[in-house]
């Protein structure tokens, strides 16, 4: 072998070292930068959750949120009213970045809640399966034949318009999906060497799948929920546009685009402002959740 290859194969060699030494999650990280469109999407992304933390230092709750104004009642995006004002006189943009920590918390809160229940059941279902899969996923089957939508309008409207009956329909509504979901992931892992090793070893059967069978499948599972968090968001602004989510006067999105209908030609900007927070940050978690899919997909070394 000539020095030229030789040198050549030191360099491969080094690099490939120099990769195994880099964690999962760095080596996730430099892939995610590579994707244009996800670097603006979390861009955006982390602009309202900027706005979310620190909403009461950019507009007081009860004073510019709440407290209705006669004498400014519509006006104009202006040099006071970034975003001009609604009916009632409340600056929409105040309005908006507490929208984004109530719609923030909404999406984080039940696709949390969904993602963990969802998670047992899945991969309980694909380990032990027999009788107790066929249960669960036959459950799941008649919760997934009816439209999320529907499910979620009887549930609010059985149990009543609030914040927390909101939360319960979207996690009810989301576990069928994120079981069935994570059932299939785990079935590609569950039959592999090292679970069969976990059971000759003694293994406990709740720690296998904690300890071996979630971990293993956690990359798929974090893009799934990104991508739910934008779905979740629209369903909870869909639900108070309807009159069956957030009671006002608390500033919701979905709520603020009911209460500009009537205002759509005259005013236009009282309903644009509001339609463009739920646009942006839908859109902003999809482009996340794409670039993660791709980021920590383990077929793609780029």
């Amino acid at each position: 072998m000539d020095d030229g290859a030789q040198v050549d194969e030191q360099f491969i060699d080094g690099e490939n070292k120099e990769r195994k030494r880099i964690s999962p999650v760095r080596e996730a990280w430099r892939r995610l930068k590579k994707s244009v469109t996800a670097m603006i999407g979390l861009c955006v992304l982390l602009v309202f959750i900027i706005l979310a933390v620190f909403a009461d230092v950019i507009a007081d709750y009860n004073t510019v949120v709440i407290r209705m104004d006669g004498t400014n009642m519509l006006a104009r995006p202006n040099s006071r009213n970034i975003m001009g004002t609604d009916h009632l006189g409340r600056d929409i943009f105040a309005r908006i970045t507490h929208g984004a920590r109530i719609s923030l918390t909404i999406g984080l809160f039940v696709v949390s809640f969904s993602v963990l229940i969802g998670g047992f059941l899945g991969a309980s279902t694909a380990y032990w399966g027999g009788i107790y899969d066929t249960i669960i996923m036959r459950f799941c089957d008649i919760m997934l034949s009816i439209p999320g939508l529907l499910m979620g309008l009887a549930i609010v409207a059985a149990i009543g318009p609030s914040l927390m009956n909101l939360l319960i329909a979207l996690v009810i509504t989301n576990i069928p999906i994120f079981t069935r979901f994570i059932r299939s992931t785990v079935l590609t892992v569950v039959e592999q060497d090292f679970i069969e090793a976990a059971r000759a070893y003694g293994t406990s059967d709740l720690r296998i799948i904690y300890k071996h069978i979630i971990t293993n499948v956690t990359g798929p599972i974090i893009v799934q929920a990104t991508l739910s968090i934008a779905s979740t968001i629209l369903s909870a602004s869909g639900f108070s546009f309807l009159g069956l989510g957030i009671a006002p006067p608390r500033p919701e999105w979905g709520a603020m685009l009911a209460d500009a209908r009537g205002y759509l030609r005259t005013d236009p900007h009282f309903m644009i402002f509001p339609g463009i927070a739920i646009m942006l940050t839908a859109l902003s978690f999809n482009l996340v959740g794409d670039g993660l899919r791709d980021a920590l997909d383990p077929r793609l070394k780029t």
